[in-house]
């Protein structure tokens, strides 16, 4: 993998873990599910798909989409502080 796919590739995965993350914390009422499910996600392709084999760049990549999970947690949290309801 070049850098610009590894950077594409960052951007991406925070983006896309943001957004999904929001979502589900839009629509459960729970702030920090769409962490516990990322890590599953990961737990999974780490022991069963991969069986140990992520090279740097994989775990680069899955941490960015971690990122994501956390600000869309934070997101959502201030957001309830400042009074704003989601459904």
């Amino acid at each position: 993998m070049n850098i610009a796919q590894l950077i594409i590739s960052i951007v991406l995965f925070m983006v896309l873990a943001f957004g999904i993350g929001f979502i589900l914390n839009m629509l459960a009422k729970t702030t920090w599910v769409p962490i516990v499910l990322y890590l599953g996600l990961v737990a999974y392709l780490f022991f069963f798909k991969t069986q140990g084999n992520f090279a740097m760049v994989d775990w680069i990549v899955l941490s960015s989409g971690m990122v994501g999970c956390v600000l869309s947690g934070v997101v959502i949290r201030s957001l309830r502080q400042k009074g704003f309801r989601m459904f």
